[in-house]
Parts: structure tokens; C-alpha cells; sequence
């Protein structure tokens, strides 16, 4: 019965100090982004061909906002829609495995007793701070200290398994005295991190394990290995349902771990007794063999990935083939998917809204295609169809009611938390213009249905009304290619889109005015198909109400509303 309880208590304390642990690396992540998110992102999406300047960059990135999950979601995403290579997300990734043994460092270090000082102090900064910056500083400081009171709360509940004899017999299973011995730890590594998703928090069990004497050094580094494959795990799931070039990047991740451990199990012993070499003891006291210990441990995991990564950086083209070989493109016709949004992006919402930024970017230039299509369409003489091009507006249609539901659903989870008030204008704003593009979407669909009318009541426009539609097409093409370019640049707000975009859209609707204005006049003067003229006059309407969209868009992009 007192074993019993026992472990109960064990097992209590253990998992709430790994529950404070994962909540205090949660905090630390999204301090940090609130801080630093959106120059974190586009410092991704600025990466070039350059493959140590790829790895840098993964590097850099993950050791800030300390989770390569993070990191990989976003290059899968970036990979996912061709904004970048393959070549370019495997050095951001293999960046990205270095960048995360920072956390070994971190916990290596002798300030765990200040863990509880340090939550309590930044807990008033995150309270009572003023500025909203500040706060979230304090919750990245609050994270810190949750963090090492998580990995005190984890090593003093393990301490009172080291006196049950049959705890001490399962863990001596795990000993990796031998080679099977090693394999064996290294697959528990994998497994525990595949379940909950964070190299860190394994991490922190095994340091947690090894302050009490349950685990030795050799077993922790072979754990320390299996997690490396563990980690791979968040890819896979971010890339299923993406397009072949997203689940390379997924693959990519995933090989590289685990070849880079395949080829350092044969020599495991001798990698570890030359990590020893490098870190020796320098006491036989039971504080400094700790410490020592620690301190390889963090060696290892970074060592490891630092290897890994120059051993592949050399062959990264070949890799690069090798994993398009295994996954090869799908075929043509595929349904579309949205290429940025990830629901792990909820937990991270100043990063999320940079991701959702992006969708926003893919409807306007859907809408840009739509504005093409369309003028094929318009300028062909009647009674001539192009169906290619009525069917590319169609579709691009469904597209956009697709992305306007999906970043809709998106932003409404996200927003619905506590999110920094700079993150809640900026999803607001997505909305509004998720909403806008789709209704240019709808008008453009209606214009193209208009036009298939016509030809099917064999109703010919007069040469006048084909070129007025066309010239009222150009201009409104006008405002929308003007808008294309702050979204993309992601110069919102710019309070000087307005000066020369107002008077092109007062223009827009002086013009449909006129038009419309001379047609009732000729209407009324000659003998004119009543549904002819009906169907000319709904084209002009659909015109200004793409207009009036895209002022609206304006606004949104001004900041003026």
C-alpha cells in the first residue's frame, strides 16, 4: 500500500512539474513571437540559395522562439506554395535541428533554484506593465522560470523511486551498456517524443531522471538520440494534405534524423567516450558529476545535429533528388488546398497571422488571374466562346470561396484567445479583406455568366458598348494590380495608396456613369433588345461593384477603417 502511494505521489508531482515545464516553454515561444514574430518569418522567407546562410537562418530562428516545430510548419507551408525551394527549406531545417539543443544548454545551466524567484518577478511585469511589449517580455522571462520550477518540480518527484528496488530494475533495462542496450534507450526517446510532440520536454524527463541517479549518462545520451527521430514526427503531420513538394520538405526532415543516427549508432561508444574527453570531471562530488553530466548531455544533442548537418550540406542536391524521387509529383487536377494555414499556427497567433497574411496575398492574385481571363473573354468577337477561360474564372471562383471560409474559420479560432492587440487589428483586418476579395471574386463570375447570356440568346453588343466594357475592364484591372502590390510587399497600413488610388476609382465610376448614361440615351432613341440592353447594363453594375470592393480593400489597406 506504501508503494502505492508512492507512486501515486510520484507520478502526481512528476506530471505536474512536466505539465509547468511544457507551459513554461509554451510561454517562452509565444513571448518571444508577440515580440519578434513577423521579422522571425520573413526572416525565413528571405532565405536564398545559399545553404549556410539557409542553415544560419534555421539556426538563428529556432534558437529564438525554441521550437523547431514551429520552424518546420512554417517551411512546409513556405514549401507547400512554391515560395520556396526544397533545397532552400532542407537548410532551414537542418538549422532548425541545431537551433533547438539550445534547451539542453539552457537546463544545463546552475540557476534551477531561481526558477520560482524568476516566475514570480516577471509574473508582476506581465501583470502590471503598462506597454504591451513589455508584458509580453515578461511572459517570455515568466516562461523561463516555469521551466526550470517544472524541471525541479519533475527531479524532486522522481527522487523517492531511487529506493524502490523495482523501479530500479525497469531502468536498469534501459541501461546502455551494450549496442542492443543503446538501441533500446534510443527507441524509447522516439517514442515518448513522437507522443508529445516536443524534443524539449523529453529532454527535460531525461535531466529530470538524471539528477536523481535513475538514468546514467551513456542511457540519457542514448535517449538523447531517439528523440532526434521523435521530433520529426510534427512535419509529417503539417505536411499530410499538402502537395508533393511539402511532404519532400517532411520527408527531407525525417531522413535526415534518421540517417544521422543510423550512421552514429555503430560508433555510439566511442562518440560518447570522445564527448566525455571533451567535458571531463573535475570532482568526485555528487553536484560537480551532475553538472558534468548536464553539460555533455547538451554537448551530444548539439553535436550531434552539428555533424549531422556537415556531413549532408555537401550532398544536399543529391538529397534533394533522392527525396523528389520517393515522392513524386501528383497528378494534374488535383482538388486545391490552402497552402499556408496549419492549425498548430492557433497556438502561435503572432506567427499565425502572418501565415493567414499570406492567403490573403494567394486571393488577390487569384483575382488577378480572373482579371486576365475575363479580358480574353471580352475581347473576343462575337459570337466566339473561350469555355478555357470561362472555366479558369469558375474555378478560381470556388478557389476563393474556399480560402474566404478556411482563413474565416482560421482567424475566428485564433482571435478568440488572448492574442496581442497588435495581432487582433491585423486578423480583423484579414477578415475584412478575406470577405472583399471573394465578393470581387463573385462579380467577376457573375460578369463571365452575363457575357455566356449574350452569346447563347444570340444577342451582339454594338461595337460602342464591347469597347466601353473593355475600357471600364481595364481600369478597374488598374485597381486591383495597385492593390496587389502593398499586400505583397506587406506595407499595411499605407497611408499613401489613397493619393493616386482615389481619383482612379472616382474615375471608374464617372466613367461607368457615362456609359450607362449614353446607352439609356441610344436606347431610347433606336430599337434595342430589351434583355440586351438589361443584360449591358447589369455588366456596368458588376464593374462599379468591383470598384466599390476594391475601395474598400483600400481602406483596409490605408488603415483607415
Amino acid at each position: 500500500m506504501n508503494s502505492m502511494n508512492c507512486y501515486f505521489q510520484v507520478l502526481m508531482m512528476a506530471m505536474g512539474g512536466l505539465g509547468i515545464f511544457l507551459l513554461g516553454m509554451k510561454y517562452m515561444s509565444e513571448g518571444m513571437q508577440a515580440v519578434a514574430g513577423p521579422r522571425l518569418r520573413r526572416m525565413i522567407s528571405s532565405v536564398t540559395d545559399n545553404r549556410i546562410f539557409a542553415v544560419a537562418i534555421g539556426t538563428f530562428v529556432t534558437t529564438l522562439i525554441q521550437s523547431s516545430s514551429i520552424t518546420t510548419v512554417m517551411v512546409v507551408g513556405f514549401v507547400n506554395s512554391g515560395f520556396m525551394t526544397l533545397l532552400q527549406a532542407l537548410g532551414v531545417i537542418f538549422g532548425a535541428n541545431i537551433g533547438t539543443t539550445i534547451t539542453g544548454w539552457v537546463l544545463s545551466l546552475k540557476i534551477s533554484h531561481y526558477g520560482l524567484p524568476l516566475l514570480g518577478a516577471s509574473s508582476l511585469v506581465f501583470l502590471f506593465a503598462g506597454r504591451e511589449r513589455y508584458r509580453y517580455w515578461g511572459m517570455f522571462l515568466m516562461g523561463i522560470g516555469m521551466v526550470f520550477f517544472g524541471l525541479e518540480l519533475m527531479s524532486d518527484g522522481f527522487k523517492p523511486l531511487r529506493s524502490e528496488p523495482a523501479v530500479l530494475r525497469l531502468f536498469h533495462t534501459l541501461r546502455a551498456e551494450t549496442f542492443t542496450g543503446v538501441i533500446r534507450a534510443a527507441f524509447v526517446g522516439l517514442i515518448v517524443t513522437a507522443i508529445i510532440q516536443s524534443s524539449s520536454a523529453t529532454l527535460g524527463i531525461v535531466i529530470g531522471l538524471l539528477k536523481t541517479d535513475l538514468l546514467d549518462f551513456p542511457t540519457a545520451a542514448s535517449i538523447v538520440l531517439g528523440l532526434n527521430i521523435g521530433t520529426t514526427i510534427t512535419a509529417w503531420i503539417a505536411s499530410i494534405g499538402g502537395n508533393a513538394h511539402a511532404r519532400r520538405a517532411a520527408l527531407g526532415h525525417i531522413l535526415f534524423n534518421v540517417i544521422g543516427v543510423l550512421w552514429l549508432l555503430p560508433i555510439f561508444p566511442h562518440y560518447r567516450r570522445f564527448i566525455e574527453g571533451l567535458v571531463p570531471n573535475h570532482g568526485s562530488e555528487a553536484s560537480l558529476l551532475l553538472q558534468t553530466n548536464l553539460t555533455r548531455l547538451a554537448l551530444v544533442h548539439t553535436m550531434f545535429n552539428v555533424i549531422n548537418t556537415l556531413v549532408f550540406l555537401p550532398f544536399l542536391k543529391p538529397f534533394a533528388r533522392l527525396v523528389s524521387w520517393l515522392i513524386p509529383d501528383r497528378q494534374a487536377g488535383e482538388a486545391y488546398r490552402l497552402e499556408y494555414l496549419n492549425v498548430r499556427f492557433l497556438a502561435h497567433p503572432a506567427l499565425g497571422v502572418e501565415q493567414s497574411h499570406k492567403e490573403i496575398v494567394a486571393m488577390s492574385e487569384h483575382v488577378l488571374q480572373m482579371v486576365s481571363a475575363l479580358d480574353t473573354i471580352l475581347s473576343l468577337p462575337y459570337p466566339e466562346r473561350d469555355t478555357r477561360s470561362e472555366d479558369e474564372i469558375f474555378r478560381r471562383e470556388k478557389i476563393l470561396d474556399n480560402i474566404q471560409r478556411e482563413v474565416t474559420v482560421f482567424l475566428s479560432r485564433l482571435l478568440s484567445d488572448s492574442v496581442p492587440g497588435e495581432v487582433m487589428d491585423v486578423g480583423r483586418r484579414q477578415l475584412r479583406l478575406a470577405h472583399e476579395y471573394e465578393s470581387v471574386g463573385d462579380y467577376f463570375m457573375n460578369l463571365v455568366k452575363l457575357n455566356i447570356k449574350l452569346v447563347q440568346n444570340r444577342l451582339e453588343l454594338p461595337m460602342e458598348e464591347r469597347r466601353h466594357l473593355r475600357e471600364l475592364h481595364g481600369l478597374v484591372a488598374g485597381l486591383l494590380k495597385r492593390l496587389h502590390q502593398p499586400l505583397q510587399e506587406e506595407t499595411i497600413p499605407n497611408p499613401t495608396l489613397m493619393v493616386d488610388f482615389q481619383p482612379e476609382a472616382a474615375k471608374v465610376l464617372k466613367v461607368m456613369k457615362e456609359f450607362r448614361h449614353e446607352h439609356l440615351e441610344t436606347f431610347a432613341r433606336q430599337e434595342h433588345n430589351p434583355l440586351m440592353s438589361l443584360v449591358y447594363t447589369d455588366m456596368l453594375t458588376a464593374f462599379r461593384r468591383v470598384r466599390d470592393h476594391a475601395y474598400n480593400i483600400a481602406e483596409v489597406v490605408t488603415g483607415e477603417k
